[in-house]
């Protein structure tokens, strides 16, 4: 039997270290992701033989697990996530298992479980130079948005947040983001203000990256990651006021550069089925579109 409960913030030393070693890419293996979003998701959490369960509820309302990771045997995790479906008389399903996961599950148990594709929560992951560099004829517009934003804006500074009154700046500017961004009757991008609130209000605990550009002594754009494996990083956040042309361009690429260069990847999650966040994310041209599925029993 599985003991779920829900995360609390006492619990992140517990989650990180099921999370270390880990070897997908996935933006969900993190416990800020998991904390911050959990207004949404009411995802909960148990820890059997260093193994973490999870399991959320989504959007559709329906429950769904995630992929079982730590040093329990992949079959007896299966075992164990299986028979709590039974016991709470819900459908046993899983979201988010990527590709890479769907071989490692037909491999231990073959002929199983069935894979559906799911686009609205493939991640975009990238060079990390590329996102620096910018260069080549493809990214020609984001060099191009780059030198807009420098020259009407000549007196432009970027730092990384370390300070209580920075992450306050932020807060403010997230208010204000909100006015203007936020449509009333859509109720995901009101849990992504939530989600981001959460993060600068527990910035330092969570042990996030963060990074800000001030035009004219006021900031107009930030953005928060973390690492996410050895050679990954997760940027969580990424606001910049529309009005100020390159504002979104610029950011992404000053937080890469100074905060996240040592990593070769970076991951800048999926795009919930949004037009705006998939025309945004696909025109920088990810290295890798990590797919992502849901796996249901064969029948």
């Amino acid at each position: 039997m599985i003991n779920f409960k829900q995360i609390t913030l006492s619990d992140k030393k517990d989650i990180d270290a099921c999370f270390a070693g880990n070897i997908y890419r996935a933006c969900d293996f993190c416990f800020a992701n998991l904390y911050s979003w959990n207004a949404r998701f009411k995802t909960v959490f148990s820890i059997e033989h260093r193994t973490i369960f999870l399991r959320f509820q989504d959007s559709d309302g329906q429950f769904y697990y995630m992929m079982p990771i730590g040093k329990m045997p992949l079959k007896d995790a299966f075992d164990l996530i299986i028979k709590d479906a039974e016991e709470n008389r819900i459908p046993f399903q899983m979201k988010g298992i990527s590709i890479k996961m769907w071989e490692n599950i037909q491999q231990e148990l073959p002929g199983k479980f069935r894979y559906l594709p799911d686009r609205n929560n493939d991640e975009y992951i990238y060079l990390s130079e590329k996102l620096i560099k910018l260069s080549g004829k493809k990214l020609q517009s984001k060099r191009n948005h780059i030198n807009r934003f420098k020259a009407d804006n000549p007196d432009w500074v970027y730092f990384p947040l370390t300070s209580g009154e920075e992450l306050r700046e932020c807060a403010d500017m997230l208010d204000e983001w909100e006015e203007v961004n936020i449509s009333k009757t859509d109720f995901s991008q009101r849990y992504d203000y939530i989600a981001t609130k959460i993060m600068l209000e527990h910035f330092d605990y969570l042990q996030l990256k963060g990074g800000a550009i001030r035009v004219n002594g006021r900031i107009v754009a930030f953005t928060i990651g973390e690492p996410l494996t050895e050679d990954s990083f997760v940027v969580h956040v990424e606001k910049a006021f529309g009005g100020i042309n390159g504002a979104y361009t610029m950011i992404n690429q000053q937080f890469i550069e100074h905060e996240a260069s040592a990593f070769t990847y970076i991951n800048r999650e999926e795009d919930m089925g949004k037009n705006n966040l998939r025309k945004a994310k696909m025109s920088y041209y990810p290295d890798i579109l990590l797919e992502e599925g849901i796996l249901i029993p064969m029948k």
